[in-house]
């Protein structure tokens, strides 16, 4: 494989994106060099000049990337929405979180509660902002578990085998980690539905390989992965 194709992608899209990797390089002939991670990590990544032929974000801060013309916003696809919500230990009884009460005594006897990173994650910011909403947020601060985006902090939550812990993080990234269960989306007047999208960036090295993949990661070929892995139209 001669060519290399560089991909800086939310951790939301995890899934979805490796469920693609092995058809593409071998019908295109190309690696996938790929880094997942806080949306805010990728932006940063990207400002700081990594290698990126494809991008994917929240449509928020693709937004952000397209008025400093950092896309070619003709190749701009939504991958679909995903929620917020509550992981446990796989095997243990869904916690009540069927509204703010509930989620708030959830919360309160958790022995910790992990998390992505609250300054560049889309979820992590939002599950501080939930905290600090119920009025518990000094209380849980100690018991804080934040790791650099929802994939690892999920994988930690399963690695600590603690069956008192419970994690908060986009939904995709909770169905994709073995080991954690996902027990609901946060209730209403506390939900979050992000938007993810993909886009080819204005530095492409390999602008036409990069529009394709982008085309097949939006289109069809993805969107039975994409509805079992948590995204919504």
């Amino acid at each position: 494989m001669a060519r290399d194709l560089f991909v800086l992608s939310a951790g939301a899209a995890k899934a979805v994106v490796l469920s693609l990797q092995a058809d593409v390089e071998r019908e295109e002939r190309v690696s996938l060099r790929i880094t997942f991670g806080a949306v805010g990590a990728m932006r940063d990544q990207w400002s700081a000049g990594a290698a990126c032929d494809v991008i994917i974000l929240s449509a928020k801060l693709l937004d952000e990337l397209a008025g400093a013309g950092a896309i070619d916003a003709a190749t701009r696809m939504s991958l679909g929405h995903v929620s917020t919500g509550i992981a446990v230990l796989a095997g243990c009884p869904a916690p009540l979180i069927a509204n703010s009460e509930e989620l708030k005594q959830t919360l309160l006897a958790a022995t910790a509660l992990y998390l992505p990173d609250p300054q560049r994650a889309t979820a992590g910011i939002h599950c501080v902002c939930v905290l600090r909403r119920l009025d518990i947020l000094a209380t849980m601060q100690p018991r804080l578990r934040a790791f650099p985006n929802g994939a690892v902090a999920m994988g930690e939550l399963a690695a600590s085998a603690d069956t008192h812990a419970i994690g908060c993080t986009q939904v995709t990234e909770i169905l994709y980690t073995r080991g954690v269960t996902l027990a609901g989306k946060l209730p209403a007047g506390f939900e979050l539905n992000t938007e993810y999208a993909a886009a080819v960036t204005t530095r492409a090295g390999e602008p036409e390989l990069a529009r394709r993949f982008v085309a097949r990661l939006g289109g069809t070929a993805t969107l039975a992965a994409r509805r079992v892995g948590g995204f919504e139209a």
